[in-house]
């Protein structure tokens, strides 16, 4: 084996070695990993005695990689809240350690806590915690006079209640408790304001986060339209919170997200722009040269300058991996070593993950060097193809024009495979989009955001590009096929593609880059694991308090609720249905049906309607209410739901059960007119059942005693006191029980006294909390569902301490 080969398996060492650290279920103890570090240092010293010792090199970075991801991820577990204090009210004391991210109902900000105090006893807090203060759930209530006095860098002392990070998980979806682990934040707090937050000192600390403070108060004061103020933070100081929610999805949709963001392509764009310059002015001192040769200065003035902007926008882990990996080249090169692309690649990958192992699991981490690993592989200069005939200056634009074209092109076909593997989707407008908006964010806007905060007014010229740039975009957004969707695909047809794409954009001879198509197929059209004829799938996603359940037979879906509003800037349905019925390949919502009008029921329904195809909408809702009209402008029909109502899909029967139509005359409250939905299929059935109480059960046990027997339960009112009466349980005789509900939601749900009816009658119970999204097949026993946060367990997420 040559040497190449040899490098690029010890370069593949550390990286895999972290990769399979990741995997662990549980971390294993402290002294494990110091020995499995001791061994992997012994390997490397026997590799580095003994000439032909390259494979136990590889052994020993792959377990020191391991061991030292362990040792830090153990660390780590370490800082995170005591299981005594979760939900607990303490008063803090300490800084405001980044920009509060700001939005309609209140502010969320990363706390450095120096002091804590329970019943006036100091106790133990994570060192850094993230806080919310909010003014109320519809932000109807006007900030108070200290909440817009809150700003980076302040000492405060605040009363909060803390609790360990627990996020919403169903499959593929956003891990926000892996995000806190990564950013060491170990405690999420909400502001208790019993007794008033007191600001202590405006200027305690964090320097470069009271500068960015200072920038984005100063774009707000100068920018009178908030959609370009919001773009213009975003590129100057990092940030992305100011960008509002419609805008993201114009950014998405059209492709150009990664452009309105601290990425990547703006601190390498910097690190260019500053080398040449820093180069330029090198050669004016022959002093200078002589103590450093002027491309080694050009080279290292990008990387410190790339640091130094990485640094005033926040320092973001997109940001962070590329000050590393220009750092890794310019070592390499400084060195006098020249290694092929895949080595240089390779090298500045082991040192990201050596700094930020868990960057492996992100999106981000796999796009950045697939972009620069495409470059390079398809760039002629990488096979010796570079012209080397002096050009004339429209000849040199022409050409500079047409790379600009092919990088672009180049970009777009080989990154496609990759988006579509991790988000499922793909912008058809976005080779345009960004035609137009990369020479416009990257040469025009982004400067006159940084300039900005030396001449203000540019901050003004840059908000009228911003506002052409988001007007050009809405034009190609409403293109008649904008975003394709895809399912996620199985692993072997993620890697086709990904083989497949890197072929088409090699400089190969056509016929080879054409003879690729087919290995890009199976990522394109992914094959469907259906339920058969007379069976269906069941998805209670976890929506936190809430209530969405997607319904699946071989060809029809249906919804059953749409979960709760969380803010006036996000919901259930942008946040998770739209995704998951995505990445389940699911095309449309064949019904959706909204058991009653209650906004933990509803709140994602608005942005289904105006993002997903739906055939129809069932409901319980008065014939005024705004989903009804918005349904009628989209020319979705929306009958009434009522008892006796039945269809068949798939050989999979349908029928609602409650309200009767004499019940809508006489209700005096939203839950009472929860639609109630029986599900049958060969052999199985869920019975779906909203907000009914205790008088709807009896109801149903009069009118419908034949009817209500299901081997899935969706347990009424979230498991309310109100709810769930021994008789009704006793004749629907359940196998599994799904609670969906909130981490210690505020109500209480599911009650104990209502768990301990369940656990007499030796019902399985599932809630949200615990398991995540669970997912059934009708085609097995109730028992056997799946809860998406088993499968998917990993040591940084959050676990009952109460659980073995």
């Amino acid at each position: 084996m040559n040497t190449g080969w040899r490098l690029a398996f010890v370069g593949l060492a550390w990286p895999l070695g972290a990769a399979l650290q990741l995997q662990e279920r549980s971390l294993q103890a402290p002294g494990a990993y110091v020995l499995m570090g001791v061994i992997g240092a012994l390997a490397i010293a026997v590799a580095l005695r003994w000439p032909r010792g390259w494979f136990a090199a590889v052994l020993g970075l792959a377990l020191l990689a391991f061991a030292l991801t362990g040792g830090r991820a153990s660390m780590r577990q370490g800082e995170l809240l005591g299981a005594a204090l979760e939900g607990r009210d303490v008063r803090i004391t300490g800084v405001v350690a980044s920009l509060p991210q700001r939005g309609v109902s209140g502010q969320r900000f990363q706390f450095d806590v120096e002091q804590a105090m329970l019943d006036d006893q100091g106790v133990a807090l994570p060192p850094r915690i993230s806080v919310g203060w909010y003014q109320g759930f519809q932000g109807e209530a006007a900030p108070s006079e200290l909440q817009r006095e809150l700003r980076a860098g302040q000492r405060w002392q605040f009363t909060v209640r803390v609790r360990r990070p627990h996020g919403l998980l169903n499959p593929h979806g956003f891990d926000l408790e892996l995000q806190s682990f990564e950013q060491g934040v170990g405690a999420s707090a909400s502001v208790r304001e019993a007794l008033p937050p007191l600001l202590i000192e405006r200027a305690a600390a964090h320097p470069v986060e009271r500068w960015r403070q200072r920038v984005r108060d100063a774009i707000d004061a100068q920018v009178s339209d908030a959609r370009a103020a919001g773009v213009l933070a975003a590129l100057a100081v990092g940030d992305q919170s100011a960008i509002d929610r419609d805008d993201w999805d114009l950014f998405r949709r059209t492709g150009i997200a990664h452009l309105v963001s601290i990425s990547g392509l703006h601190v390498t764009m910097f690190a260019w722009c500053a080398g040449a310059i820093v180069g330029r002015l090198w050669r004016r001192s022959v002093r200078a040269m002589l103590w450093l040769p002027a491309p080694t200065a050009a080279l290292w003035g990008g990387v410190v300058a790339a640091a130094g902007y990485a640094v005033l926008s926040g320092w973001g882990v997109p940001a962070q991996r590329t000050v590393w990996m220009l750092a890794t080249v310019a070592a390499l090169r400084s060195a006098g070593l020249r290694w092929p692309w895949p080595l240089v690649l390779l090298a500045a990958a082991s040192v990201v993950t050596l700094l930020d192992p868990w960057a492996l699991q992100q999106p981000g981490f796999w796009l950045s060097f697939a972009a620069v690993g495409l470059l390079m592989v398809s760039s002629p200069t990488a096979h010796g193809r570079e012209a080397a005939d002096p050009l004339t200056p429209v000849l040199r634009l022409c050409r500079v024009i047409g790379e600009g074209l092919r990088t672009q092109l180049i970009a777009t076909i080989g990154l496609a495979p990759l988006t579509l593997v991790f988000f499922q989707q793909i912008s058809l407008v976005g080779f345009a989009a960004n035609l137009i908006a990369i020479p416009l964010v990257t040469l025009v806007i982004t400067p006159l955001a940084l300039l900005g905060t030396l001449v203000p007014v540019l901050w003004t010229v840059g908000a009228w590009c911003v506002a052409m740039l988001v007007g050009l975009l809405g034009w190609l957004a409403q293109a008649p096929v904008a975003v394709w969707s895809v399912g996620v695909a199985p692993w072997w047809a993620q890697l086709s593609a990904l083989l497949g794409a890197a072929l088409l954009v090699m400089p190969l001879p056509w016929r080879v880059r054409l003879s690729a198509l087919p290995l890009v197929l199976p990522l394109l059209l992914p094959p469907r694991d259906l339920p058969g004829p007379g069976q269906f799938e069941l998805v209670a996603a976890d929506v936190g308090q809430g209530t969405a359940v997607i319904v699946r037979t071989r060809s029809h879906v249906l919804l059953y609720d749409s979960g709760p509003r969380y803010s006036p800037e996000s919901d259930a349905g942008q946040r998770v249905l739209l995704p998951l019925l995505r990445a389940r390949g699911d095309e449309r919502i064949d019904r959706l049906v909204l058991s009653h009008r209650d906004t933990d029921h509803i709140g994602g329904a608005p942005a289904l309607l105006a993002q997903w195809p739906v055939g129809d909408l069932l409901s319980s809702l008065e014939p005024q209410h705004p989903l009804l009209l918005e349904a009628q402008q989209r020319a979705v029909s929306a009958p009434r739901c009522e008892a006796g109502q039945r269809w068949e899909w798939d050989g999979v029967r349908f029928e609602v059960l409650h309200p009767a139509p004499e019940v809508y005359e006489s209700a005096p409250k939203p839950n009472t007119l929860s639609c109630v939905l029986r599900v049958q299929g060969v052999g199985m059935s869920a019975l779906l059942t909203g907000d009914i109480e205790r008088d709807q059960e009896i109801r149903l046990l009069r009118e419908h005693p034949d009817a209500l027997r299901a081997d899935v339960l969706l347990a009424p009112h979230h498991g309310s006191k109100t709810s769930s009466s021994a008789a009704f349980l006793d004749v629907v005789h359940p196998h599994v029980a799904v609670f969906q509900a909130g981490h210690h939601n505020r109500y209480g749900h599911p009650a104990d006294e209502v768990l301990e009816r369940y656990r007499e009658r030796g019902i399985e119970r599932v809630d949200s909390p615990h398991c995540g999204a669970w997912v059934w097949r009708s085609d097995a026993p109730a028992a056997s569902g799946r809860c998406t946060r088993e499968s998917n367990h990993r040591y940084w997420h959050w676990r009952d301490p109460g659980a073995p």
